[in-house]
Order: C-alpha cells, then sequence, then structure tokens
C-alpha cells in the first residue's frame, strides 16, 4: 500500500484506502446489498471503512458488479484529486484520467438534442490510440447518466467517428483534432485531451501535469460553443480560460 506521508491526516488516510482499492471493480459477498444499507447513514469515514474492510475480505462467494460502490469509490476519488491530494503516478496516470472522465458526467450539463433519441446511451469516445486499456471501461460499466447507459467507444481516425457526448483525444491523434473540433463544434460534445491545441478551436478540458499531479484548464468559451454548462464545482479548482458568465 502506498502510504502518502505529505498529505494531512486525513487526506493521507483516504489516499492509502484509495490506492489499496482503485483497481477492485467487483465487490464480493452475497451481503452487498445489506452492507451498502449499513454505509447509506453514517459518516464518511466509517463508511469507506466498512466498504473498505468488504472488499479486502475478498470473500469466495459469487461475484456480482457493484456501480454502486464504482460510484462511491470514483466519487472519493474525484474528490482526492480536484484538491490534488493524490499523485497520478500513485495510482496510474490512466486510471486517475479514467476517473475524471466519468466523473465529469456529474458536473457537466448536456443539451437534449446532444442525444438521438431518449433511449441513447451516454458515448465517452477515444480517438486515435487507447490509452487506458480496461481502466475506463471498468469504470463506467454498470453506470447511468440520467437513466443513460454509459458506454465506451474508440475510433482510429477522424473519419470513424461517431457522436458522443464526451471525446477524449489522444495525443497519437494530434494531428486530426483541428478536424474533430471542427465537425463536433456546437455539437454537444464535451472534448478532452492532454497536448495544447495548435488550432483557433480548443478542446473544452485539458489535462495538465504539475507536480506529478493533474489539474484542469477549462475553456468556457469552447464549452459554450459546443451548448455545455459546466457546474462552478468543477471550476473552482481548475485553471479557467475564456469568459466565464453570471448564474
Amino acid at each position: 500500500m502506498a502510504v502518502y506521508t505529505a498529505l494531512p491526516g486525513r487526506k493521507r488516510a483516504l489516499a492509502n484506502i484509495l490506492a489499496a482499492l482503485f483497481r477492485l471493480t467487483r465487490l464480493r459477498g452475497s451481503n452487498q446489498r445489506a452492507l451498502n444499507r449499513r454505509a447509506a447513514g453514517i459518516g464518511t469515514r466509517a463508511r469507506y471503512s466498512i466498504l473498505g474492510r468488504a472488499a479486502i475480505d475478498g470473500s469466495s462467494r459469487s461475484a456480482n458488479t457493484a456501480p454502486a460502490w464504482r460510484s462511491m469509490l470514483a466519487a472519493l476519488a474525484f474528490t482526492l484529486l480536484l484538491n490534488g491530494a493524490v499523485a497520478a503516478p500513485a495510482l496510474g496516470e490512466y486510471q486517475v484520467k479514467a476517473v475524471f472522465l466519468f466523473n465529469f458526467t456529474q458536473f457537466v450539463a448536456w443539451p437534449p438534442e446532444s442525444f438521438a433519441d431518449p433511449q441513447a446511451p451516454f458515448v465517452i469516445g477515444v480517438l486515435g490510440r487507447d490509452p487506458f486499456g480496461s481502466a475506463l471501461d471498468e469504470t463506467v460499466r454498470g453506470e447511468t447518466v440520467n437513466g443513460r447507459p454509459l458506454v465506451v467507444q474508440r475510433y482510429q481516425t477522424i473519419d470513424d467517428l461517431k457522436p458522443c457526448q464526451i471525446l477524449f483525444i489522444d495525443r497519437s491523434a494530434r494531428d486530426q483534432s483541428a478536424r474533430a473540433l471542427e465537425a463536433l463544434e456546437h455539437k454537444g460534445t464535451l472534448t478532452v485531451s492532454e497536448f495544447e491545441a495548435t488550432a483557433s478551436r480548443d478542446v473544452v478540458i485539458r489535462f495538465l501535469s504539475e507536480n506529478k499531479k493533474i489539474r484542469l484548464r477549462i475553456n468556457v468559451d469552447s464549452a459554450r460553443s459546443a451548448g455545455l454548462t459546466i457546474s462552478s464545482k468543477l471550476l473552482r479548482p481548475a485553471q479557467v480560460v475564456g469568459t466565464v458568465g453570471t448564474g
């Protein structure tokens, strides 16, 4: 287990739990529902203590996917990450970024027209080489956004691109990024990258690496152009560029 000696006590304890449990995507045992009910009404520290003990116990009874557990873990991860409590290398850079992509769904509002119909899934797309491995699939498995199932789609080139609500543009697709941004303008897509834009158009969110921690750079003008509304909770800890509206 990694130990974060530079962190305040409470954050260090949570970070250690997170590092130990991040790779767990299944919570074993027939007592899952009872465990969730028991954890639901108590404080944060006790809740993660209960769930953490059950996960580490690793009972060999039937293994079921546990979206509620992953949601709680992802939420904890996101809180720690936004507050700079966890360095990216401690968890694996793209495990961290997968958690960010999932949590963007909780802090961004998409226009209704960005979906083909009321039953259409919520799509997180990856353009170019996929750096996430199984991390992104495991993070979103069984999850929904406003009742829509979350799915991951991969596009090797711009010609493969299909409508999606979030698009991560990998470094390998940097030469295609300008075309992708042009094609997706006003389409209700949250574009995300980890490199600086070279064209007049910019992605909505860019991952920055500072002191081995991941920070966010958010272009509110790009978000507005895409018809997206970003929560102030996501904007506060980010580096914001563009004109921030009121309200």
